[in-house]
């Protein structure tokens, strides 16, 4: 029996990056369906958040991230740009956030196609894994077609359906906090929220005792 969750997940967010590829993996090990729920980041939802901090926050966190990427082998950079449009010095962020916005609802295109989790995948690697210039030229392109997606129609629909896809992402948003949870990278299995990177082991264990089993190998 094929067992069925959902990933809560941020274009935006390190930690989300550091998690998809481990989620990724664990769909072509196991018979598992995960979908991703795309929403918007912090930044957006609260933009004051950044600002409210502790002054140790940043430091930290960019301290803890750049070492699970070394603990998991994982390729991590700085994101250049940045999705988030956003004064370094102030840290006050942007009205006008055109990079998330593109990429969030490119996510949730890939969503409804089924291939969620590997477009997250694919284009977190390049947000994520050290590249520039991951907004510009074929990058996406290229990433929608590692993860079997048409770039042309996800794009055409991420901007003629964009009102549609913003209704879409702000009820992910809502599922999560109604799942128990807020932020992301969060996996919800069977109404049970599993928030952060580090709670993988604790997600497939728990499956496990609901009986989750290889991926038969294909003929």
């Amino acid at each position: 029996m094929t067992l069925a969750c959902d990933l809560y997940f941020s274009f935006r967010s390190p930690y989300s990056y550091l998690a998809i590829g481990r989620y990724r993996a664990m769909m072509q090990e196991y018979d598992l369906d995960i979908t991703l729920r795309p929403v918007w980041p912090l930044a957006v939802r609260q933009p004051d958040f950044f600002e409210r901090n502790h002054p140790n926050w940043l430091g930290y966190t960019m301290r803890d991230m750049m070492r699970v990427a070394q603990f998991h082998d994982i390729p991590f950079g700085p994101p250049m740009p940045d999705p988030i449009v956003q004064d370094v010095n102030t840290r006050q962020i942007s009205a006008d956030q055109p990079h998330i916005r593109r990429i969030t609802r490119l996510g949730q295109a890939a969503a409804r196609r089924g291939r969620g989790i590997a477009f997250a995948h694919e284009a977190g690697k390049l947000i994520w894994g050290g590249a520039t210039g991951w907004n510009e030229g074929e990058h996406l392109k290229g990433a929608a077609e590692r993860a079997g997606l048409d770039f042309a129609q996800m794009e055409a629909e991420a901007v003629d359906d964009a009102e549609a896809l913003d209704v879409e992402i702000a009820a992910n948003q809502a599922a999560l906090e109604a799942a128990g949870h807020w932020g992301v990278p969060t996996l919800v299995f069977e109404g049970e929220p599993f928030f952060g990177q580090d709670r993988i082991e604790i997600v497939k264990w728990r499956m496990k005792q609901k009986g989750l089993a290889p991926r038969a190998a294909e003929q």
